[in-house]
């Protein structure tokens, strides 16, 4: 994952909204819910929320798709998985985290 890729996902992240928006596409699994339904679970409006999922698609950390009249929303779990594994071997220089290995590289 490239640090472009990274920053799009954490500055899409870092929305209370979206995140509330990606935690519920988590929760849901692979299959994903209806906007209607996240609207209705986050206590948005339709419109707001098409703004959120807009957002975390661009990111990467959605996908959309067309069911009949409706549009079902799902967690891009690779991305998720993508960008977790990035922080994780980028956090302490590859090494253990902790905090005192942390502090002790900032000093």
């Amino acid at each position: 994952m490239n640090s472009d890729t990274v920053v799009r996902a954490l500055g899409a992240l870092a929305h209370e909204s979206h995140l509330a928006s990606f935690r519920a596409l988590v929760v849901a699994g692979p299959e994903g819910l209806a906007a209607g339904d996240i609207a209705q679970q986050l206590g948005v409006s339709p419109s707001s929320l098409s703004f959120h999922l807009k957002d975390l698609s661009f990111a990467g950390l959605v996908s959309a798709r067309q069911d009949g009249r409706y549009i079902f929303y799902s967690a891009n779990f690779d991305t998720m998985t993508g960008l977790i594994g990035f922080l994780t071997e980028n956090c302490c220089e590859g090494g253990t985290c902790s905090v005192s290995a942390a502090s002790k590289r900032s000093r």
